[in-house]
């Protein structure tokens, strides 16, 4: 249900920002990375170019690389099957699969959830992107804010950790602070400096001793 409120979502923002209607829907079924589709649309509504809009997507699914390390196995061991498979891998994918160690069982929920995940986020696409040619105003409604509120969701519980809490408010602090002087699209590029920034190294014995 989460996911097609927000494939809903998308497809309205993308639509009633000025896009063609066949143009989240194509780049659902090609990409099928939310964050990334986000990112990437809203890099181009703001007015940035193509170069940064692929960077701000690319950066977003860099996750989906130890993810694909992860659920290999369940993807299956020929190239017929991985890479379809890979297409399909998801954070929603990748935690159900990792939850359970038959390997046949894994692999039955990986394509179930893939197969299932692909399918709704798509056709709430669809249906998102036809209703915002109607809607006009997704604010009023506000379908504007159903991206974050998800995505704010799936990152507090790994902000528990101090590492990460650190690392996630330098790199936001850093994104905000540049954001009205530079091109959309780069202030979320910078926001990885957050990883580099003090205090976001690895925590003294107490810390690690958990």
């Amino acid at each position: 249900m989460a996911d097609a409120i927000v494939g809903a979502s998308f497809g309205a923002l993308a639509v009633s920002g000025g896009l063609d209607p066949w143009l989240p829907v194509a780049m659902s079924v090609l990409i099928f990375g939310g964050g990334a589709q986000f990112a990437a649309v809203g890099v181009v509504l703001a007015g940035g170019g193509a170069l940064a809009a692929v960077a701000a997507g690319l950066v977003l699914n860099a996750r989906l690389l130890p993810f694909g390390f992860a659920v290999a196995d369940a993807a299956g061991r020929s190239w017929r099957t991985r890479l379809p498979g890979a297409h399909l891998i998801t954070d929603e994918t990748v935690a159900f699969t990792m939850r359970h160690r038959d390997p046949r069982l894994r692999r039955a929920v990986f394509w179930t959830c893939g197969l299932a995940l692909f399918t709704c986020w798509n056709v709430a696409v669809a249906v998102g992107a036809l209703a915002g040619r109607i809607v006009g105003d997704t604010g009023a409604i506000g379908l504007d804010a159903a991206f974050p509120a998800v995505l704010l969701a799936l990152v507090l519980p790994s902000l528990t950790d101090r590492r990460l809490r650190g690392a996630a408010l330098s790199g936001a602090a850093v994104a905000v602070a540049t954001t009205p002087f530079l091109p959309p699209g780069l202030p979320v590029l910078l926001a990885l400096t957050g990883l580099l920034l003090p205090g976001t190294g690895r925590g003294g014995p107490a810390e690690e001793a958990r």
